[in-house]
């Protein structure tokens, strides 16, 4: 790698200026990658629900659906609103009550199913149907304009809605969460760092790299918005580390070849791709181990993280070389000496308290795991959203005005009988919770035959092999109740119709529960064993990964744990997410200690000198690292109003910090109890034990 490193100095003239022109293209592909706002749509495409919203895109025709809550309006005023909706591009068809009667009607006199379905004493009610997809842009941009054409009476409620806000709010905060990130980031490596400009260079390198990461997503079609509120400053979080190491091994190499800067910067451009390149890859396995969920929003994420600790590694050692060698002068003016101070005496304490911290370890990890495994979740995708958003508060009005809540839908076949339907129908309104079961068969009443009903309503209803019912429920999507629900409706419509699906934003949730229980055992597995294997393979031990995936795994529970002591509900994707993420983006600082512990026992030093000298050489890199990733995200769980995205944050900001704290605390303290079995069982340490007693019998 000398060789590499004396290329990247040779032109860094020529990197420097291709680094600032890649950044054109990857801006405009950036501009072009479209974003998913749609978390449901990441679930798997053979599942029946899923299978249920193709059939009602290419059958019906409509991918989406609104409830449209009117408040204080005649009905000649909402039959006019209701004629100028249908007019909005992608609005396929309007349901109110004149879609079946005409408005001339007292509204006493219309049957009281159609009355309980669209009348309430403080308003009337709508349903429109669009012809695109629940997040396409095109059904945001109809959301909008139907927003723009009512009036502070009028609450348009719905998944397209919630998406729609979610979208104009991540829009809005995500330049602000890199600007946090950047600022902290900023003054917690002006303080640690010995220089006040070298920091800029390492947030432009990676930023740099961010930029590169964001554009080649291009290739990917679409990212899901998540993916896109937290990849920068997860990058930015994860591979900070690598400029600090290259940054460090430089001034290294400038006291073993003075007045030849550029020969210790090819140097430390060889020693930190050796390094940050084992350091990178349990990174890296962290992040595609989430590849392997079957809810694809894993994958979205995996990739695109996956991708920028890649790119951070190049830009590591390629673009920040040239940016410390083209102003190496300026660098120099601004040196200081680091305000991180020397921490013998706690390395002296850890060192000879070590049994203290073995009590405190297995005193704490009871607590840890119990809250672990109890700490509750959240799936209501829209239940911690901010209160003022238009959709959040059509939601909750149309839900006080008519005791609605979640929305199902029933495909069944088209030539389902008059009678067995009315019978399905009637099972399925006589379900608790059930507000009402709107089909063919029930708008009208049971005297009225099928071909009474006006065309256009049956085109809306009806479309070629498939019927379609709406099945309004009180209860809230991702409840216990409405869960119960689905599955009391599945039995119903599978013995009327057994080709009869249940779709829909509830039973869509319902299976998200289910799926994202199993893959969060998937992904935990799958991260632990190909971190195990790799650390395995960097130290030829068959105890080191058990130890150090151990002790982070420790971490993990103690940040998992704490929600359950605090009364917090977690989002469902925190719990899957976060333990991969911490283990890969952390184990990193126990391999630093550890690494330079089997050099020392390898010298033939004692247990505890080797443990005291591998804690009193890294402490500081591990401080500056957790501290960095924890700026990175901290400010971001703080400032946002997407509970998601805040909760991830804190949850990655404190999982840092906890990690940090276990690896000065606990791993020596592990490395000291369990220093015979390491030498046992780890290439190269085999003769230590025997050394080490002789050379103790001669000091004693």
């Amino acid at each position: 790698m000398l060789k590499f490193g004396k290329g990247v100095v040779k032109s860094r003239i020529i990197i420097f200026i291709a680094a600032i022109l890649l950044l054109i293209p990857s801006v405009l592909g950036y501009l072009h990658t479209r974003v998913n706002y749609d978390i449901l749509s990441y679930l798997p495409e053979d599942i029946e629900t899923m299978k249920g919203q193709d059939i009602l895109v290419d059958e019906f025709g409509t991918g989406a659906f609104s409830t449209f809550v009117v408040d204080g309006m005649s009905n000649k005023e909402v039959s006019a609103l209701k004629a100028k909706i249908e007019d909005v591009d992608h609005v396929k068809t309007v349901l109110w009550y004149d879609s079946v009667a005409d408005i001339s009607i007292p509204t006493d006199m219309l049957p009281e199913k159609m009355q309980k379905v669209f009348l309430s004493d403080e308003g009337t009610l709508m349903f429109i149907m669009y012809d695109t997809t629940m997040s396409a842009d095109e059904t945001m941009e109809a959301v909008e304009q139907i927003r723009a054409i009512s009036n502070e009476q009028c609450f348009l409620s719905g998944m397209s809605a919630v998406v729609t806000d979610i979208r104009d709010l991540s829009d809005k905060e995500v330049p602000v969460y890199v600007l946090l990130a950047v600022v902290l980031s900023l003054v917690v490596l002006s303080l640690t760092m010995d220089s006040f400009l070298i920091p800029i260079f390492f947030l432009l390198s990676i930023g740099m790299a961010i930029i590169y990461n964001l554009g080649t997503n291009v290739f990917m079609g679409e990212i899901s918005y998540v993916t896109k509120a937290l990849s920068a400053v997860l990058q930015l979080g994860v591979t900070m580390d690598y400029s600090i190491f290259l940054w460090h091994s430089y001034q290294e190499n400038q006291e073993r070849f003075p007045n030849d800067k550029d020969r210790a910067m090819a140097h430390a451009i060889s020693n930190t791709f050796s390094s940050v390149l084992g350091s990178s890859v349990t990174t890296v396995a962290g992040f595609i181990a989430l590849c392997f969920m079957s809810f694809t929003l894993g994958m979205d994420l995996g990739i695109v993280m996956a991708k920028g600790v890649v790119f951070g590694v190049l830009s590591c050692v390629t673009i920040l070389p040239s940016f410390i060698l083209v102003f190496d002068k300026w660098i120099e003016k601004t040196s200081h000496r680091s305000l991180i101070p020397k921490m013998e005496k706690l390395t002296h304490f850890v060192t000879d308290h070590y049994k203290v911290f073995a009590v405190v370890f297995l005193l704490v990890l009871g607590p840890a795991v119990w809250g672990y495994t109890k700490a509750d979740v959240y799936y209501n995708l829209d239940a911690t959203l901010p209160k003022y958003l238009d959709s959040i508060k059509a939601n909750e009005k149309l839900s006080n005005t008519f005791d609605m809540n979640a929305t199902h839908m029933v495909l069944a076949d088209a030539d389902l009988s008059s009678k067995e339907a009315k019978e399905m129908l009637q099972e399925m309104s006589d379900v608790k919770g059930v507000k009402f079961a709107l089909g063919l068969d029930s708008l009208l009443g049971s005297s009225i035959p099928r071909d009474m009903i006006p065309g256009e309503l049956t085109e809306t209803l009806k479309q070629g092999d498939w019927q379609l019912i709406l099945v309004q429920s009180e209860y809230k999507a991702a409840t216990d109740e409405v869960n119960k629900q689905c599955t009391e409706l599945n039995k119903i419509i599978k013995s009327h119709d057994k080709s009869a699906m249940l779709i829909g934003e509830a039973p869509c949730t319902k299976d998200l529960i289910t799926i994202t229980d199993k893959d969060f055992k998937v992904v935990s597995a799958i991260s632990i064993i190909a971190i195990f294997i790799i650390i395995a393979f960097v130290f030829k031990s068959g105890s080191l990964p058990l130890i150090l995936v151990s002790v982070i795994e420790f971490a993990i529970f103690i940040n998992l744990g704490i929600p359950y002591y605090t009364g917090v509900k977690m989002p469902f994707i925190a719990s899957i997410v976060i333990g991969t993420i911490q283990l890969g983006a952390t184990v990193d600082y126990a391999i630093l200690m550890t690494t330079r512990y089997k050099k020392e026992r390898c010298k033939g030093k004692p247990k505890k000198e080797a443990v005291y000298i591998a804690l009193s050489t890294s402490i500081s890199s591990v401080i500056v690292s957790a501290l960095g990733f924890f700026a990175a995200t901290f400010g971001v769980g703080l400032y946002s109003d997407i509970d998601m995205i805040s909760a991830l944050c804190s949850l990655m900001a404190r999982g840092a910090i906890i990690s940090m704290f276990t690896v000065i605390f606990i791993l020596p303290s592990a490395l000291m109890i369990f220093d015979k079995p390491i030498c046992a069982t780890t290439k190269g340490m085999r003769s230590m034990n025997q050394e080490v007693t002789n050379y103790e019998k001669q000091r004693l």
